[in-house]
């Protein structure tokens, strides 16, 4: 099993950057993916979520417009692609999966007790 994530790094008020999650190894295959993100002090939420299938997205509000997540089923990678990046966006960010067991490949999840793996956090640095 292995589910690593990257792309973290420091970047500019506007800027851009984009996360990978390799997910492999998992016995369900291809399973629904989310990124969440936390920052000091505050409580971990989900950005963005996605399904199996890939025909269901979801996006936490305040990132609605700017992130974009997909999947490339060929190599079994998740990102997130982050534009117009503000401050507020700086946090750890870290992906998860869903493989506890079979579940419709259209839903995707946004809350973390539906995950059960969780990958290696990267750290997402907004700052002029």
């Amino acid at each position: 099993v292995q589910l690593q994530a990257s792309g973290g790094g420091l970047v500019q008020p506007g800027g851009s950057l984009r996360l990978s999650c390799s997910v492999s190894g998992f016995l369900l295959d291809r399973p629904a993916v989310g990124w969440f993100r936390q920052a000091p002090g505050k409580e971990r939420e989900c950005v963005a979520a996605i399904s199996r299938r890939g025909d269901s997205r979801k996006y936490a509000d305040s990132v609605k417009g700017r992130f974009t997540i997909s999947r490339d089923y060929a190599k079994t990678t998740v990102y997130l692609q982050m534009n117009s990046l503000k401050p507020e966006d700086t946090a750890i960010y870290v992906c998860a999966v869903k493989s506890d067991s079979s579940y419709s490949v259209h839903t995707s999840y946004t809350t973390s007790g539906d995950y059960d793996s969780w990958g290696q956090e990267t750290q997402v640095t907004v700052s002029s």
